[in-house]
Parts: C-alpha cells; structure tokens; sequence
C-alpha cells in the first residue's frame, strides 16, 4: 500500500513553516549555489554615477534571507536603498540580522508583495530572484508592483524555463516517482517553482499589468554546490523532501538511493554541478 501524498499548504504556511525553516536551515548552501544568477539582476543597476544625491531606491521582491537585497545594496554602496519584502518571518529575521552585521542600506518588510499598500510610486527599480513564480494572481501582483514603480523605473526578475529544461530541478521527483505515485505532478502556470516559465503567458501577464518595453531573453547559469551536501539539499526542499516524513523507513531508504543514483551525472568530483535554465525579463513602467 503506498503512502499518500502530503496535502499541499497555502503559500503564506509554507514559507513561515517547514519550508521556510529548511531554506533558512540551507542558506549557506543556497546562496551559493544561486550567487552566480544575481550578476543577471546587478547588471540593472546605473553603471553611470547616479546625479541626484536622493539614492536609488530598489524592492527586492521574494527577498528570502536577503542574499540578493545585500548584493543590490552593496553593488554601489552609499547610493542605492533597498528594501526586501517577503511573507516568511523567519527568513527577514534572519536578512535583518545580516544587513546590521554587514552595514548595508537595506530594510526588510514582512507581508505579500501581490497586496502590500506600498508607497506609490516610490522604486526605481525592482528586482527578483526566483521571488514572483509563487503569486495566487500573477496580474494582481504585477499590477500592484506596477503602482509601487516610478515613471519609467525598471524591472528586472529571473524565473525558470520548464521543468524540461531543468533537470537538475526535477531529478528528486523522477526518480521517486516509481516509488511514491502520489507525488504531486507539476502543473504548468500553475502558482510555484516553474510558475512563469511560458514566456508567452509573462508577457502577456506583464501587459496586462501596465508594464512596457518588456524584454524576455533565456539565460544559462553555470551553478554548483558542494557534494556534501546534495543529501540535506533535496532531503529538505522540494516534493519529495514533503513526502518523506510520511514515509516508512524501508520506503524512505529506497527513495533516498533512488534520488542518490538521479543525480550520479552532474557529479563532478567534490561538486554537484548543473546549469540552470532561466528567463531574464526586464520591462519599464
């Protein structure tokens, strides 16, 4: 008899609960696995000396444990503000703790960037690194950032491709889905990881939104983290790291060698190395 599939959580639960404490419980190995893909958000920044004495003022939206905010922040440090939102407490706990340590200009607000009362027109720039897949209305959402932007701010996200086009992503749930049949399938467009990966829908969704001069363009990121710790990384994030507590021992230990041998090909020596598969989007208020 197999174990049923865990019930999904809502999204606010999710990121303030188990999930949420497993991101912060892997934030070492995350930052670095992900800390190639900011470069695609820093390039948004001014490369010209900004004029004003007023300084930029950036949202990082989905902001996590603030890796990306303290990037944006310290880019050019002295002239930019940033402010990350995100709805998991225990993560801005964590970003506040870090930007007092590192000193950088940036504050962090706890609420759903789809409903928050910002200050209108307040961004020059908006910026996100995997932070917008996860809206229940991705037009509400865009919309509601769109009235937060200045005239002409910019904003720049990265999402991922398809599930397809990321392997590396999906390894876990091949390869236990022989082993545990009610893992749930991944539905496309659907609010979550590969949420906005039809470039098509996006577009449309940010015209919808009040969005211009929209830019949709793939990039490939070489991205790595070490071997030691693949076991903790998708024993702990992902489908079938929420199945597994439902598990009995001797069906935990099979789909733990299953996923083991799924990722035997992007090992390479002490790494685990994969390219990940995104879009970069940019469009003007």
């Amino acid at each position: 008899m197999h174990e049923a599939a865990p019930p999904a959580p809502q999204p606010g639960l999710l990121w303030s609960g188990a999930t949420g404490q497993a991101w912060l419980d892997l934030q070492d190995v995350l930052e670095a696995m992900f800390r190639p893909i900011d470069a695609l958000l820093l390039n948004a920044l001014p490369s010209e000396p900004l004029s004003s004495r007023t300084p930029l003022q950036v949202l990082d939206i989905g902001c996590g444990t603030g890796g990306t905010t303290l990037a944006l922040a310290q880019a050019v440090a002295g002239r930019v503000e940033c402010i990350g939102i995100d709805v998991s407490a225990p993560m801005l706990a964590f970003a506040r703790d870090r930007a007092e340590r590192s000193g950088a200009r940036a504050q962090f607000v706890y609420g759903d960037a789809q409903t928050h009362a910002f200050e209108p027109a307040r961004f020059d720039l908006l910026a996100s690194r995997f932070g917008v897949m996860f809206f229940g209305d991705f037009e509400a959402a865009f919309a509601n950032l769109r009235r937060a932007a200045k005239r002409d701010a910019r904003l720049c996200m990265v999402v991922w491709l398809s599930p397809d086009e990321n392997p590396f992503m999906t390894a876990a749930e091949r390869a236990a889905a022989p082993l545990l049949p009610q893992l749930p399938a991944r539905r496309a467009g659907e609010p979550g990881q590969f949420g906005l990966a039809d470039a098509g829908r996006m577009r449309s969704i940010l015209e919808h939104s009040g969005w211009r001069d929209i830019d949709i363009q793939a990039a490939d990121v070489d991205c790595a983290l070490r071997e030691q710790d693949l076991l903790r990384y998708f024993s702990r994030l992902g489908p079938v790291a929420q199945a597994l507590p439902q598990l009995t021992a001797c069906r935990h230990d099979a789909v733990l060698d299953a996923v083991i041998k799924a990722f035997e090909p992007f090992r390479e020596g002490s790494e685990v190395q994969f390219t990940a598969a995104c879009w970069r989007v940019t469009a003007r208020a």
